[in-house]
């Protein structure tokens, strides 16, 4: 009798779940669709999920997918990194999505020199000009063509003359005894210096100045790296282009001085404040009565000297 009771509770659980299974897959239903990108392409690998579910699947090699989802659902979330996330009503048995772009991500990849870093990574700004923005600068050199063009880099000359050295600091100076000039990277090589380089021959300046895009190239790098890259051939007929340019300077004003007489005049008077012996100032400027000779004299015009000469500066490329 026992026996007999124990199967009949057992036949009864059994009935029980499969009437409780053949409700729940009743209550499902199958939604497809396919993926695409905003150029109409298939996304592959995109995740397909239910709105607060558990259910969800991935796209296939054609973008498309297959769900089985409770008949209560009533959004489709689908993702893909680098895409924007989409939430779609569920109207049907089918439904596609269109994908686009995101501008947000933090996870791509951007070239950094000749390597690749992660955005999030990139914890310093990277500097860049382009060949276009440098061919219009009338300047002799790429260190004179950087100046004022990328921020946080120092461009100085050493002294005033025309050929003087043209210092270019990416971290200010980290040492005392040691260069702090940059690495120079022209199309892949290192340089000691870009003076040899023309302006006019440049297709991009970039300029690394973190610790993330340095590291590509080691201790080298410490002072920060400059990458030049120069102008390559081009498939089609033969060019051959002429950039000159001339420039004249001169001085635009000069400061006001004294006369050689009210020189004179103003020594003597500074010889008389501190108690000097006329014989210190006669060494010098001879008799105080002879002073009215001063206004027939002309001295030397110093600022004319030195700035007045019209100078010519001409490059040709």
């Amino acid at each position: 009798m026992l026996k007999h009771k124990i199967k009949v509770k057992k036949l009864t659980l059994f009935l029980g779940m499969l009437l409780l299974s053949a409700n729940l897959f009743a209550q499902q239903r199958t939604i497809s669709g396919t993926v695409t990108d905003s150029y109409g392409e298939p996304v592959i690998g995109a995740t397909v999920i239910v709105k607060d579910g558990t259910q969800g699947t991935v796209t296939n090699v054609d973008g498309k997918y297959t769900l089985s989802v409770p008949t209560n659902s009533k959004v489709l979330i689908f993702r893909y990194i680098g895409k924007d996330n989409r939430e779609i009503p569920i109207t049907g048995n089918v439904i596609n999505a269109t994908m686009s772009d995101s501008q947000k991500v933090l996870d791509e990849v951007v070239v950094i020199g000749y390597g690749t870093l992660k955005k999030k990574d990139l914890t310093g700004s990277v500097s860049s000009v382009s060949g276009k923005a440098l061919k219009d600068i009338p300047v002799a050199t790429v260190a004179e063509a950087l100046t004022g063009k990328l921020p946080g880099v120092q461009v100085t000359t050493t002294e005033g003359s025309p050929d003087a050295e043209i210092k270019i600091r990416v971290r200010g100076g980290g040492s005392i005894t040691q260069s702090n000039s940059p690495l120079y990277i022209v199309d892949g090589f290192a340089k000691d210096d870009i003076k040899d380089i023309s302006p006019s021959e440049i297709l991009s300046i970039d300029v690394l100045k973190d610790a993330s895009s340095t590291a590509i190239y080691g201790s080298r790098g410490a002072n920060g790296v400059i990458i030049i890259t120069t102008k390559s051939g081009a498939e089609g007929k033969m060019s051959i282009s002429y950039n000159g340019y001339v420039g004249i300077k001169n001085i635009t004003k000069k400061l006001d001085v004294l006369s050689p007489y009210q020189f004179v005049q103003k020594q003597y008077e500074r010889a008389l404040w501190n108690k000097a012996i006329p014989s210190e100032y006669e060494k010098y400027f001879g008799s105080f009565n002879d002073i009215n000779l001063y206004n027939y004299k002309n001295g030397t015009d110093w600022q004319e000297e030195t700035f007045g000469r019209t100078g010519v500066h001409k490059i040709i490329h």
